[in-house]
């Protein structure tokens, strides 16, 4: 994919979050320069904190690591076959989280700032870009996330004359460790399940009997919740991040069925009474001294959170480091607006990369800087990059966001909404296993573990064909 010389023109990436970082990453290690424009801090969103690069705002966790049975856990393994920046990071700053990989937020996001300041071929800038690029870049990736600037937003909405879809998505609490109460709560992961850095005890769970749990609900729907401004009140939410309460607003069972259920767990303080409903609480920093609330992202007022959540047994007198809040988020309508390689049809100079081309979750958005970067360096090469496989976890993200399956085209853009990998976005393998490795056929549930063992499978020997064909190459490796 590399020629000989590098280019003299940089790439120019607008946006340091999870896309951008591994853009530039990626970008650099083909020796091609790159400037990366971060607004932060000169210009803050409503969801950033800090000025770091790759900052986690809302959960710490990556999903699962099991790259076997799970299209994330693939995901993952596959951008670590590419270099990733982000899965590097991330590897590096894991804290225990069952089957999950979670990581030390400030850790993580310091150790992608410090890899991207290091690069001799990257050139940070702390500048906010006030509406589209200047016309004399030829070379850029936008990866501003859900959470564009008012200006630039607006500059892309003009051009393609296309209004930006937009959803809500929602902030989990974070809880100091010794402020909740251990003779009720106990240390275990669902199932005993050991994750990448854990030990089979890695979440925090309290347990709740069934009034406890009817009072609770009823607390959720009665706190006083965020208003809308008049513009948001057709906004509709992401499926993948709903709010707690509005999840129980769907029916009162709703939560138990969700993040609240609770199989998989013996309560160690009453072993013979099966808990009717349990709140989790993953570790979120290395110290292990913050835990977050899974699956409780919240559009309540912090006061709201604070008596509510304190009902929960265990937490009665939680102190809490971070309170849950509501963002509005952007995307674009990608299959009508974006090409094949993600450039802009109104303007092919524009390449868009993460959250906002409509995959949902931190690795999917990195996934597709990983991806925009590889199409940025090649165009910087003057040389062409045949796209991933299809039947790569790459590929089929990239073909949900584009319209480059079968599957996307027939749902037309007008259904385009923002997607986490999933093993229904893969093209279905030819000969489905229908017989274990004795003989014997498969049945029930073996048949699909079965299923998806095959398709992770074919993805990474494919993904390894697809490097050594068009990426393998000194300056790539």
């Amino acid at each position: 994919m590399i020629g000989i010389k590098s280019p003299s023109e940089p790439v120019s990436i607008v946006g340091g979050g999870l896309a951008g970082s591994e853009a530039a990453w990626q970008v650099a290690r083909t020796g091609v320069r790159v400037v990366l424009y971060e607004m932060r801090p000169e210009r803050m969103t409503e969801a950033h904190r800090t000025d770091g690069l790759a900052e986690l705002v809302c959960s710490n966790s990556f999903r699962s690591d099991d790259a076997a049975h799970n299209a994330v856990g693939l995901l993952h393994a596959e951008m670590r076959r590419l270099g990733s920046l982000i899965m590097r990071s991330a590897d590096a700053n894991q804290v225990p989280a069952g089957g999950a990989l979670a990581v030390d937020r400030e850790g993580f996001s310091a150790a992608v700032t410090k890899a991207l300041q290091d690069h001799p071929l990257i050139e940070l800038r702390r500048a906010e870009i006030a509406g589209l690029p200047p016309l004399d870049w030829n070379n850029v990736i936008v990866a501003t996330g859900p959470l564009t600037s008012a200006p630039l937003a607006d500059a892309i909405r003009e051009l393609t004359d296309e209004r930006a879809l937009a959803f809500f998505d929602a902030i989990a609490p974070i809880v100091h460790r010794d402020s909740i109460d251990m003779s009720v709560a106990w240390l275990q992961s669902r199932y005993d399940k050991v994750g990448p850095g854990g030990t089979g005890a890695d979440y925090i769970n309290c347990p709740m009997t069934k009034e406890q749990y009817d009072a609770f609900v009823a607390a959720l729907l009665a706190g006083e919740k965020t208003d809308f401004k008049e513009w948001e009140t057709n906004t509709p939410y992401f499926d993948g991040c709903l709010p707690v309460e509005v999840m129980a607003e769907r029916g009162p069972e709703t939560l138990r069925h969700g993040p609240m259920k609770p199989v998989g767990l013996t309560n160690p303080h009453n072993p013979t009474v099966k808990a009717y409903a349990i709140v989790q609480l993953r570790q979120d920093n290395t110290l292990g001294t913050l835990y977050n609330m899974v699956g409780f992202q919240t559009k309540l007022k912090y006061g709201a959170q604070q008596r509510v959540f304190r009902t929960i047994p265990g937490l009665e007198n939680a102190e809490f480091a971070r309170l849950g809040g509501l963002h509005r988020n952007t995307f674009l309508n990608s299959p009508k607006l974006l090409d094949s390689q993600l450039r802009l049809r109104a303007d092919p100079r524009l390449r868009f990369a993460g959250q906002m081309t409509g995959c949902e979750g931190y690795v999917e958005s990195a996934a597709i800087g990983l991806i925009a970067g590889l199409y940025a360096a090649a165009d910087a090469h003057s040389v062409s990059l045949v796209p991933p496989p299809a039947t790569t976890a790459l590929g089929a993200l990239l073909g949900h966001i584009t319209g480059g399956h079968i599957e996307a085209v027939d749902a037309g853009p007008r259904s385009f909404q923002p997607m986490n990998i999933n093993f229904g976005l893969f093209p279905p393998l030819a000969l489905p296993p229908t017989k274990k490795p004795d003989g014997s056929r498969l049945r029930g549930n073996e048949k699909t573990v079965a299923k998806k063992q095959a398709l992770s499978a074919r993805a990474l020997a494919e993904l390894d064909r697809w490097i050594a064909e068009h990426l393998h190459t000194p300056a790539a490796a």
